[in-house]
């Protein structure tokens, strides 16, 4: 069985040492880091399986942690707060959280959390790999492998580009993008702030697998954030 390797980021000594306990009792190989700037060496350092991420975290806050791991990665990450407000779940959510935990929480929760994310995490590989040539989503299917996207069977002209932000919100169903991680993911290099070419593209990109361009079903806008995968049930 594959050892999995989790990392702790937690300000809080005591906190940071029981959740590393807790895990390394349970077989996990556990590292730990107080704030973010360590957190984001160790993450580059080493492959992990899991992120336990605290959002109070000093030098760098768990928010700008975690927006920069989701732009190369989409490694697991369960934030750990003090905070229970219904918006502060939701950002955290939005912004690429597999889970949100509320402190205190009891050892036994949190190994429970931990296991159900890591299998999610494992069965979404393994479905990844078993689909990778052909991803269908309602009534677009897109071709990996052949760069080919049809629509009703139909074969749609895409851009590279285009194909590569379909690809994308195909690939994280459930994941809300903003313009700057899409750049990043897509044109794979640092963004300079021009929205305008990601909401070009997307705009195209709409026109030529939405019903009605004004109106997007299939890449909706989140407004405030960016864009998501809009909910549409495959025939």
């Amino acid at each position: 069985m594959e050892i999995i390797n989790i990392l702790v980021v937690e300000d809080d000594e005591a906190i940071n040492q029981l959740i590393c306990t807790t895990l390394k009792k349970a077989g996990y190989r556990v590292d730990a880091a107080m704030d973010g700037e360590e957190a984001l060496l160790k993450y580059k350092e080493k492959n992990y399986h899991m992120i336990l991420l605290d959002l109070m975290i000093p030098k760098i806050d768990g928010i700008e942690v975690m927006r920069r791991i989701r732009v190369e990665s989409i490694v697991p990450i369960i934030i750990l707060s003090a905070r229970d407000e219904e918006i502060d779940k939701i950002l955290g959510l939005r912004m690429g959280a597999d889970d949100y935990m509320i402190k205190p929480f009891s050892t036994a929760e949190l190994l429970a959390r931990v296991g159900s994310t890591i299998r999610r995490s494992f069965y979404f590989k393994e479905s990844s790999i078993a689909k990778e040539e052909k991803i269908i989503y309602g009534d677009i299917s897109l071709d990996v492998n052949n760069y080919e996207v049809r629509k009703k069977g139909e074969k749609l002209a895409l851009t590279r580009k285009e194909f590569e932000i379909l690809k994308l919100f195909f690939k994280n169903p459930n994941r809300v993008f903003t313009k700057q991680q899409i750049f990043q993911h897509v044109w794979r290099d640092d963004y300079i702030g021009d929205e305008n070419t990601v909401m070009v593209h997307i705009r195209r990109l709409r026109s030529k697998i939405e019903e009605n361009s004004s109106n997007p079903k299939i890449i909706v806008t989140v407004w405030g954030i960016g864009y998501k995968l809009g909910e549409i049930k495959n025939d």
